[in-house]
């Protein structure tokens, strides 16, 4: 008989079986953006403008769907290590009724009001007239995505993400091509400038959904979504959007963050900002094996409560945390060795902007590791429905990052050093605080089945 790697087996086994693929999906859905960014930037100054002023909206809004479908994501995990599997139809199936509706009236809100919306961001009427038609058609979008979101965590909680990532892959292919056929035209097609962009977002949303709809209602990967499971139930409705809504401000209190950073850092000069952007996209990187340890702890854990196997629950966070640990302390290693040849590849011949990125990227370097520990215990609490408490922890990271930045910055006048010295600083107090939540066990003796 085959075994379950999700409830037996060697742990660190199956902790890489799950976050290698996730890994590389989500590193996947880094090169999709950066492809996006590599054509809009064929087009110009104006039309990376349009675009980046249009990213923001929409990374605040998706949060919205990842905080439900994590959700879904946490109840499957634990019915599916429970063996129910008829709860694990109905979840799936109440997640994609609710995750539908809410991306029917975001798609319907945002697309009306995306004029009103980016007035306030710019008066260029050229960079106006090209965000307005990429975000709208960008909100036309939102359904598609939302739906292969609930796919995608409906998978994961059974611990199936190798098709995903095939999934993913497929798309950043066809995204690739299509981009350039609808921006600059091909034969019949007209040339539609930054809205091309967007509408090869939309074919690849959509596409992506419908082929995971398709594998959900055909039941091969542990979860078969049923038509009858679709129609709301008030229990599980409330179920959802209890663990849902602190999910959610989970993630868009991250994109919150990042723009309260990125104003602090605007006060310091052009040198700065850019020196910030570098470090600040190295990190991006950096955090993406982060969430795939914390992915993969929070399916095997939550499996594993299902199940009542609060021991193997216990030694899965343990390596996790072990492996999140050393796995990001060694990649912070080599950044902090060639972090100079790092900064100097972006911008060649720019001294004193590449010794600030290099001191940036080097003090980030020293505490990797703190954010690994720090983001599976996150998952680990997720796992067992304690939503607020993951919601507080990552709230606490981006809260003291920005008041640490601040005081050091301005209040004792260290300017951008300040800035510098606050990431590592917010990495331990983070770091703490994660480890306290572990101790004290209350995620051990949590079940929602």
């Amino acid at each position: 008989m085959k075994k379950n790697h999700l409830l037996e087996g060697s742990v660190m086994k199956s902790i890489i079986m799950i976050s290698v693929p996730i890994i590389l999906a989500n590193t996947l859905q880094t090169v999709y953006q950066l492809i996006d960014t590599f054509w809009v930037g064929r087009l110009g100054e104006k039309a990376v403008a349009a675009v980046s002023l249009g990213f923001p909206i929409l990374f605040f809004l998706i949060s919205l769907a990842m905080g439900f479908s994590m959700a879904g994501s946490i109840l499957v995990a634990q019915y599916n290590g429970k063996g129910d599997r008829g709860n694990v139809s109905l979840i799936t199936g109440q997640t994609f009724s609710i995750v539908l509706i809410l991306s029917l009236v975001v798609s319907a809100i945002g697309y009306g009001s995306s004029h009103f919306l980016l007035s306030y961001l710019t008066d260029d009427p050229v960079v106006l007239e090209q965000a307005v038609s990429y975000l709208q058609i960008s909100f036309l979008a939102i359904p598609g995505m939302f739906l292969y979101t609930i796919f995608q965590s409906a998978l994961r909680g059974v611990g199936e993400v190798k098709f995903p990532m095939f999934l993913v892959f497929g798309t950043v292919i066809l995204n690739f091509f299509l981009d350039p056929i609808f921006m600059f035209g091909w034969k019949s097609i007209p040339a539609l400038g930054v809205s091309g962009v967007a509408w090869a977002t939309l074919i690849t949303e959509y596409l992506s959904a419908v082929i995971g709809m398709g594998v959900l209602l055909a039941g091969g990967y542990g979860v078969k979504l049923r038509l009858s499971a679709l129609r709301i139930r008030k229990v599980w409705f409330q179920k959802i959007v209890k663990l849902g809504i602190p999910s959610s401000l989970e993630h868009s209190s991250r994109s919150f963050g990042m723009f309260l950073m990125t104003f602090l850092v605007s006060t310091f000069g052009t040198t700065i900002v850019a020196a910030y952007g570098i470090g600040t996209r190295i990190l991006s990187f950096v955090i993406i094996p982060a969430i795939g340890f914390s992915i993969a702890t929070s399916t095997l854990v939550g499996n594993n409560l299902g199940a009542r196997q609060h021991d193997r629950a216990e030694k899965i966070v343990k390596t996790g945390m072990e492996v999140g640990f050393l796995f990001l302390s060694m990649v912070g290693l080599l950044l902090f060795l060639s972090a100079h040849q790092i900064a100097s590849f972006f911008v060649p011949g720019e001294l004193e902007l590449v010794a600030h990125a290099t001191f940036f990227i080097r003090i980030m370097a020293l505490t990797f590791g703190c954010i690994g520990i720090q983001m599976v215990v996150i998952g680990t609490v997720k796992a067992a429905g304690q939503t607020t408490s993951s919601m507080f922890l990552a709230m606490f990271h981006t809260f003291s990052l920005f008041v640490l930045a601040y005081l050091l910055s301005t209040i004792f006048h260290l300017r951008e050093w300040g800035i510098w010295i606050a990431y590592p600083s917010a990495n331990l107090l983070a770091l703490v605080l994660a480890l306290s939540f572990y101790r004290k066990k209350e995620w051990l003796k949590k079940s929602l089945v």
